[in-house]
């Protein structure tokens, strides 16, 4: 089936430019040929990381996000904002900076646009596995990292957390329930770490 005719950007004006986030307005030409106007969020985008150790248990970090004013339970992430680091290294840096830990065996999980209505943001979220403590010390933990701490889930306790509205971190959810379903498959199917994004 054929796409509809459409959806050619017009126009496009800046809004707002600021250190990793931009905000633009464009006119997009409607299927029929009228015309809209769309408030787009650029997002870098983000990678997010299930680092599950041999009993089984998933690493979740305790972070304060000042949007919404409070501590959550998230997956290590955080956001691709080093210029043409591949997403792969991009995970491994940040397992390192939130927990202290590296990984031997690297897949992908899942990829996620987060909020395509208004947001260019994509994320991946990757099963990182063979865990170990780093001897990296090149990092530093700073603001908010600065006083993160890590607890160790089982997955099945991590699944009743998502459905219980005590994990509620978006791609934390997406990444405990994919976790838990190649589980049942024995982690076999999976794409490799540096697979294309798919959506790109």
């Amino acid at each position: 089936m054929s796409e509809p005719h459409g959806y050619d950007v017009t126009a496009s004006r800046r809004i707002y430019d600021g250190r990793l986030f931009g905000l633009r307005l464009d006119t997009v030409v409607m299927p029929g040929g009228a015309s809209a106007e769309r408030d787009v969020f650029e997002h870098p985008g983000a990678v997010v990381v299930a680092a599950l150790d041999g009993a089984a248990r998933l690493a979740l970090v305790r972070q304060f996000r000042h949007p919404i004013g409070r501590y959550t339970w998230e997956l290590p992430a955080g956001l691709c904002d080093v210029a043409d680091e591949p997403l792969p290294s991009a995970a491994a840096r940040e397992l390192c900076e939130e927990t202290g830990l590296e990984a031997a065996t690297w897949d992908t999980l899942l990829d996620l646009v987060t909020s395509p209505g208004f947001s260019t943001e994509q994320v991946r979220v990757f099963l990182a596995r063979d865990l170990r403590a780093t001897d990296d010390t090149s990092y530093a933990r700073h603001h908010e990292e600065a006083e993160m701490t890590v607890r160790w889930v089982p997955i099945d306790a991590a699944v009743a957390e998502a459905f219980a509205g005590t994990l509620e971190n978006a791609a934390t959810v997406a990444g405990v329930l994919a976790v838990a379903r190649a589980r049942g498959s024995n982690f076999r199917g999976l794409r490799t770490a540096d697979a294309r994004f798919t959506s790109s």
